[in-house]
């Protein structure tokens, strides 16, 4: 029995490798590669292994890659870190995937899994089909984040619904958070400028200071300033919020998208 590697951790690759060498003292592990470049590499050049044991995020980037760019024919046994969410990407496909970290026994079960599967009649040994792999990619795809798009706001004359998109930009002020519209009224929040940065579109948001967060479709121009920093005027304000130093490379890339 032959057997790849993929894996860019040392030490987890000599872990796996002693593993499979005293589960299986026959089979021979063939190399071990560290990226998708190099397996994508190998596997053009070289005939298949019996099977494969593969992390999924390497040190160039999502194994789904190398499956797009070459065939790789023999059954993969996954063992990553990602959550037990994907469990369900690989039910009724047969293929083994190993949360990390693993123990010697739950190898034991992937690699009789395999056996079994291989010496079934006919021989049933799982290989990465376009289904089988949509599934995986769909599985490990984020679920979109949803950013707050209001908040209600406790007024003397009862309570105001703002609109995100009505916020020109959000500063501290003596522990306490305002943010600001257009005609420069301003309007006190619940929570710290840090919570309030988390909930808010980063595409849309951006925190320019320690004391200030500023929404791009109110900036009405930009000024260099002392010290190599940023000037920024903002729509309803007779003064600039000034960018901090260590911001201001963050905000010309974030301004050009």
């Amino acid at each position: 029995m032959t057997i790849v590697l993929l894996e860019d951790e040392a030490i987890a690759s000599r872990r796996l490798a002693e593993l499979l060498t005293r589960l299986l003292p026959d089979a021979r592990i063939l190399i071990s590669l560290p990226s998708v470049q190099e397996a994508t590499n190998w596997f053009a050049t070289n005939p298949a292994p019996d099977l494969l044991f593969s992390d999924i995020e390497l040190l160039d980037g999502n194994v789904f890659a190398l499956f797009d760019r070459v065939q790789v024919s023999c059954p993969v046994v996954f063992t990553t870190a990602y959550d037990q969410f994907l469990l369900r990407a690989f039910q009724g496909n047969g293929i083994a995937y190993l949360l990390k970290p693993f123990t010697e026994q739950q190898v034991r079960q992937a690699l009789d899994k395999y056996t079994l599967l291989r010496t079934s009649h006919p021989p049933a040994a799982p290989t990465l089909t376009d289904t089988v792999l949509n599934q995986l990619r769909d599985a490990l795809r984020p679920a979109q984040v949803s950013y707050r798009q209001r908040f209600a706001v406790k007024l003397r004359q009862g309570i105001h619904l703002l609109d995100t998109n009505d916020i020109t930009y959000l500063q501290a002020d003596e522990g306490v958070i305002f943010a600001f519209d257009v005609k420069g009224q301003k309007y006190p929040l619940n929570g710290s400028l840090n919570e309030l940065e988390e909930q808010l579109d980063p595409a849309r948001f951006f925190r320019i200071n320690r004391s200030d967060l500023i929404h791009i479709r109110y900036i009405d121009r930009l000024e260099s300033y002392f010290n190599d920093r940023l000037a920024v005027w903002v729509a309803g304000r007779t003064e600039p919020l000034i960018v901090s130093t260590a911001r201001t490379p963050d905000l010309r890339r974030w301004i050009e998208g």
